[in-house]
């Protein structure tokens, strides 16, 4: 027994590392603060691309050992290999895909969150949490026009909170695996692509899949999709599921989803809308009256990560009547009984797949508790505007462009005189992501190789989009004077 409690203490004094004094932490933490403070306010001046031989694979030459490294040596390599190479999202010159914001005060709120480390998954465990979590689901169900009874989770982006709706929807129908082949789900081809991995998971890959046809702005027509509903029903199927996007990633389209909710309601079909990109666009004037008709669907998805400018790593789904999200995703187990009894509130480990959850709410409560609400509002309908401006000056540098934004994502495109005008796009595109200053994508629309404007960083201004459209102009006429001497 001795032996035993001597080898414990042994190991004790090793493993107390794991719990630094005050003086080492200040000393980490310091250094840690100095870095990140470095990189804030450089952020203006640093590059939104970089285009780097090693592509971070310097960071290999590092393994995981024994033995520590200093906290200099580990943000060298995190400095060089980690945020120097590739996308910087941080960077108001993202304008390539919709962008995880990363303001300050949620990283803050996630160190409170971390250090502390309360579980938010179950509220006899963790109430004040809880709590919190569900507060602010309740508030994101007060934009949406929600019912205040509504249910919802916290989830880690849009991917798994759509894979919560369509579950819940599934279940709330009662499709069963005997019933998959005959039912029936409605989408465009513009949905994004998280909810065909989402039906699939859900084991709805061999249900029959519509694709509704499009207007020329890439929304779902009405009339199409209860024509397409009415003649399936006829043929003996079981049309159950529609789902609308509320700004879909290609070209920011939304769907006309008043007509589509009064469609799903005749026909008795679950209405599930994407809107984890332009959800949060309802708190501007503007935006409620383009979303016009999102209350009307039994369960939707919106991301913080996204129209709230929050670091990656939190979206949301909810669901106007939240005893399905439960029966869908409720669970019991014997270990568990203590927090049986103890439900004021609806535990976030009953409403989603995850037991084990970080405390997300801190993330989102925390800025919205030390900024209020309307500078984000002033945010959001600052990128509205500056999509709208960007498609007019594009114009007037001789670009084609896509429907009128609706949103903020602009599609866009230049055709030469001469040759290929794909080939060309796609150059200009290389060449705008070698210089770095600004980092733009590119997309396939009606069979063309097409440029994105994609403008939801919450630093992106209107000198960024003024140095975007130099930038095109100098490249452009670059490019030019490359094809003429070639020819």
């Amino acid at each position: 027994m001795q032996s035993m409690r001597t080898r414990i203490k042994t190991l004790e004094k090793v493993a107390l590392s794991l719990e630094p004094p005050a003086r080492e932490r200040k000393k980490v933490r310091d250094r840690v603060i100095s870095y990140t403070e470095n990189f804030l306010n450089n952020i203006r001046v640093e590059k939104a691309y970089r285009v780097t031989e090693e592509k971070g694979a310097g960071l290999l030459r590092s393994p995981i050992l024994e033995k520590p490294v200093s906290i200099k040596h580990a943000l060298a390599l995190v400095r060089d290999h980690v945020d120097f190479p590739g996308l910087n999202p941080a960077s108001g010159g993202y304008l390539g895909y919709v962008p995880g914001g990363g303001i300050y005060f949620s990283a803050l709120g996630d160190y409170l969150a971390d250090v502390t480390n309360r579980y938010a998954g179950v509220f006899f465990a963790g109430p004040g949490a809880v709590r919190m979590e569900n507060m602010l689901l309740r508030w994101l169900a007060g934009i949406v026009d929600y019912p205040e009874a509504a249910g919802g989770n916290l989830t880690s982006g849009g991917s798994l909170a759509n894979l919560i709706g369509i579950v819940t929807a599934r279940d709330a129908k009662n499709i069963r695996s005997r019933d998959v082949e005959r039912s029936v789900i409605y989408s465009s081809s513009q949905t994004h692509h998280s909810v065909d991995k989402a039906i699939r998971i859900a084991g709805l890959q061999e249900a029959v899949l519509r694709h509704v046809p499009l207007d020329s702005a890439f929304r779902i027509i009405p009339s199409a999709l209860e024509s397409q509903i009415t003649q399936d029903t006829e043929q003996g199927l079981r049309p159950f599921l529609v789902i609308a996007s509320a700004g879909t990633t290609d070209v920011g389209a939304i769907d006309p989803l008043a007509d589509i909710g009064a469609i799903a309601r005749r026909h008795g079909l679950w209405y599930h809308v994407d809107a984890a990109y332009g959800g949060f666009f309802l708190l501007t004037k503007e935006g409620q009256k383009k979303l016009r008709g999102i209350e009307a669907s039994d369960s939707v998805v919106i991301d913080p990560h996204k129209g709230l400018f929050l670091p990656y790593g939190l979206g949301a789904v909810l669901v106007r009547d939240p005893s399905t999200l439960l029966a869908s995703q409720h669970y019991s187990a014997s270990y568990m009984q203590d927090a049986a009894g103890d439900n004021e509130e609806l535990s976030p480990a009953e409403l989603s797949p995850e037991l084990t959850k970080p405390f997300r709410g801190m993330r989102l409560w925390l800025p919205l508790k030390l900024l209020g609400v309307k500078p984000f509002r002033a945010c959001l309908e600052e990128k509205l505007m500056l999509a709208k401006y960007f498609y007019k000056e594009i114009r007037n540098l001789g670009f084609e462009t896509g429907p009128k934004p609706e949103l903020s994502v602009v599609t866009y495109r230049y055709a030469p005189e001469h040759g290929d005008a794909d080939d060309f796009n796609k150059r200009l595109v290389d060449e705008v992501r070698n210089d770095g200053r600004v980092f733009i994508s590119s997309t396939v629309l009606n069979g063309r190789f097409t440029l994105r404007f994609a403008c939801l960083s919450f630093r992106t201004h209107l000198d960024t989009v003024d140095l975007l459209l130099q930038i095109l102009k100098e490249k452009v006429a670059l490019l030019k004077r490359q094809t003429s001497g070639s020819l």
